[in-house]
């Protein structure tokens, strides 16, 4: 008889992705559904879990769940209380899902368990102080110090998406205005593209049908391995905002290196390259001090699940 899986989710603005694990953080197998959004009932978040579970175990016995969510999760790590891009407000998740699921479920904030596994199986692997950047819908961050996760107080250490880096800035969805994750996001990345559509010939136009409403980030990271100008700007300014924010961050922190994570960092070093030259221009003291590499997340779009799986194991 097969011994009971360990299965990981990932619970993110767009997507919810579930993966059986094993103990050497390999994905064996993932299932995927669409998030219903951030203005629906709890419930149908909860469904589409449920159904990314049920799918991925193909009826195998569970053994436990790791549950990483785009959220505020509290110090207990039970409660969601607030997502940006989600419907959760101060719902108990962990019991929720553990009593939909029949086995016990643990909670983590989705860029922690990130950040926990690129420390533990990815590109952070043996550095014992991280910094983790996840770059999707918005941003996330988690923090690793002394070879262990620094949740803080509340639980919610790293919600480094929200600091204020423009006063009265673009509006965001937590309800403040010049957030980072508005600057250097999935969600920017799509901005600037469509700012600088029709001022120039590009290969977006074709994509896009001529309507820059449709612009999406895959788009706008096609075009650029193309070669296009526009795209390549696009990234280009991202790839600013997110080092001018990260020189906040590394000033707080000082961390021996950063590992940048999320759908969006899948462009390398078309992102990374302005990031690490804005990261030296605006780091206070810049030139009397070890910067920490910037490098690309290992685990791609599964580091979440194979975090939440990991720190779910006794």
């Amino acid at each position: 008889m097969s011994q009971p899986l360990w299965v990981g989710v990932d619970v993110g603005g767009t997507k919810v992705l579930a993966g059986v694990v094993d103990a050497d953080g390999r994905v064996r197998r993932t299932a995927r559904r669409a998030t219903p959004g951030r203005r629906v009932d709890v419930r149908r978040v909860e469904d589409a879990i449920a159904q990314a579970v049920a799918e991925v175990a193909a009826g195998e016995p569970l053994a436990g769940v790791g549950l990483a969510a785009a959220g505020f999760v509290d110090a207990d790590r039970a409660r969601v209380r607030f997502a940006p891009h989600l419907p959760w407000r101060g719902e108990d998740v962990r019991a929720r899902m553990t009593d939909r699921l029949g086995v016990e479920v643990k909670l983590e904030n989705d860029a922690n368990a990130a950040a926990w596994a690129e420390h533990r199986f990815g590109a952070g692997r043996g550095v014992d102080d991280l910094l983790m950047i996840t770059m999707g819908t918005g941003i996330g961050g988690g923090i690793v110090s002394d070879g262990r996760l620094t949740r803080g107080r509340n639980g919610m250490a790293g919600e480094f998406g929200h600091m204020m880096v423009v006063p009265d800035g673009q509006p965001c969805d937590c309800g403040g205005r010049g957030c980072w994750e508005q600057y250097a996001s999935g969600g920017a990345l799509v901005r600037a593209a469509q700012h600088r559509f029709g001022q120039q010939p590009s290969l977006l136009e074709d994509l896009c049908h001529g309507d820059p409403a449709l612009i999406s980030g895959p788009m706008v990271t096609a075009a650029a391995e193309e070669g296009d100008l526009l795209a390549r700007e696009a990234f280009a300014e991202v790839g600013r905002w997110l080092g001018v924010g990260l020189a906040n961050v590394v000033a707080a922190l000082d961390p021996a290196c950063v590992v940048v994570g999320g759908g969006v960092s899948a462009a390398g070093n078309r992102l990374l390259d302005p990031a690490r030259t804005a990261l030296e221009h605006s780091l206070v003291a810049a030139g009397h001090r070890e910067l920490p590499p910037v490098v690309a997340a290992a685990l791609g779009p599964e580091a979440g699940l194979i975090g939440a799986v990991d720190l779910a194991r006794p």
